[in-house]
């Protein structure tokens, strides 16, 4: 059910490295829990952001829940499109629904968060 080549952390959040920067976006739990989301607020390219931190919000018709970061590192693009359509983090949560991209401080950071079994694991004990 989730992207095996994805790191996940407790907030419900997603990271996928490659090549360039690491990825950043909200599981399907996490999108489903929120409900439709209306609005999201992204930290600014360029910002330094730390592990467990707010980095951001967002906004769905039921809440406002802030994004953290999920490691620490630099801001180096987020979801221009976002702005216009925060529904694509409802639709498409693993593709055109992404968050931000960091150039993380440490690539250790992203091997110690969750794989999706332990993630899934997680979920099925709460």
């Amino acid at each position: 059910m989730y992207p095996e080549d994805l790191k996940y952390t407790a907030e419900h959040e997603w990271v996928k490295t490659g090549e360039g920067p690491t990825r950043v976006g909200i599981t399907d739990f996490a999108q489903d829990a929120l409900g439709d989301i209306v609005y999201v607020q992204l930290p600014e390219v360029g910002a330094k952001v730390r592990a467990g931190d707010s980095c951001g919000e967002l906004e769905s018709t039921k809440s406002v829940s802030d994004l953290y970061a999920p490691v620490n590192g630099t801001i180096v693009a987020v979801n221009e499109a976002l702005s216009d359509q925060p529904d694509l983090v409802n639709s498409d949560p693993y593709g055109e629904g992404w968050l931000l991209d960091i150039d993380v401080e440490d690539p250790e950071e992203v091997e110690a968060l969750m794989d999706a079994e332990t993630y899934q694991g997680q979920l099925e004990q709460n």
